[in-house]
């Protein structure tokens, strides 16, 4: 008698986003089956390899000069970078990180940053995503320019929270864009969001979820099970508020962390300090990634080397 695999029953399908428009669109979403339950189910797109390009080389002086390097003849032209990304590491998006809007920080003018995401979108074969500087007045400010600024071409803006979703929401609508909606590792305040964005008018075929995370060894566990339960109830309750795909910013969290960026120097039993970064950042990539990741933000050019021949093995 041929073995056969035990197979569960889901009641709902991950919504199909699209990002970027023309020949840059990209789809990602449609799994109608758990994480790498692959004959369980549909999953018709793969997951997404982004990378990082930060506004201003300024904002990038704490980073390990493992990430330093592969960018050093780049980080101060955010364009160059971008493309540098695309055509030598193989990014299948960028995330254009617009830190230095901060106003507690070098408070860079709306105006100014909107229109280097235009440029950087206009430079690039594949789609943006734009990211604020995590203040929720001032990415309402900066976000709703950059949506106007690159009407039509279908970025990702984010994040979006409770604080400033009508106008970066009421933004994607009138622009045509994807939000990015953001809350903190838990899946009653995600549903909450995306039933706020919904009323607002944005429909569920342009919204992604960045439940948060933290960095192996930083809570990663929990981030994963959160992220578990964001897909269950969307997948087997078939809760149709929660079948958003889901957008992890990797590099940002891992990078950070003591473990990936202390010097040899500093301690000389924990390794070759470049080897160790790229290590923490893909093993927290991986961890994401069987949780339901569809995009994935990375800032190692190995790290992305690495996740994305592990893609490939497992859309196999």
């Amino acid at each position: 008698m041929a073995f056969e695999f035990p197979k569960d029953k889901y009641n709902g399908k991950i919504v199909e986003v699209t990002i970027g428009a023309g020949d840059k669109a990209r789809t990602v979403g449609g799994e109608t089956a758990m994480p790498l339950c692959n004959f369980e189910g549909e999953f018709p797109n793969r997951p997404l390899v982004a990378m990082e390009v930060y506004d201003k080389a300024e904002v990038c002086e704490t980073w390990a000069p493992a990430c330093k390097e592969p960018f050093a003849d780049v980080m101060g032209d955010a364009v160059a970078w971008a493309k540098k990304c695309v055509e030598e590491f193989g990014a299948e998006a960028i995330c254009l990180q617009l830190a230095s809007t901060d106003p507690n920080g070098m408070n860079t003018p709306a105006e100014e940053a909107a229109e280097l995401a235009k440029k950087v979108a206009e430079a690039i074969p594949v789609p943006l995503i734009v990211w604020g500087c995590e203040n929720d007045e001032k990415d309402a400010e900066t976000l709703a320019k950059v949506a106007e600024v690159c009407a039509g071409m279908n970025l990702v803006i984010g994040p979006a929270k409770e604080g400033n979703y009508k106008k970066i929401g009421g933004a994607a609508i009138g622009y045509d864009h994807v939000v990015v909606q953001q809350t903190p590792i838990d899946v009653n305040m995600a549903k909450q969001l995306n039933i706020l964005l919904n009323n607002l008018g944005v429909p569920m075929t342009k919204i992604l979820m960045d439940p948060q995370m933290g960095a192996l060894g930083y809570g990663i566990e929990y981030c994963y099970t959160v992220m578990e339960r964001d897909r269950l109830t969307g997948l087997k309750q078939g809760d149709e508020k929660m079948q958003s795909p889901l957008i992890l910013d990797v590099g940002k969290y891992t990078w950070k962390t003591k473990e990936a960026s202390v010097s040899v120097d500093e301690e000389p039993a924990w390794g070759e300090a470049k080897v160790r970064g790229v290590l923490w950042e893909t093993v927290s990539a991986v961890d994401v990634l069987a949780a339901g990741a569809d995009i994935l933000i990375l800032r190692h050019p190995d790290s992305v080397r690495i996740l994305k021949k592990i893609i490939d093995e497992l859309m196999a």
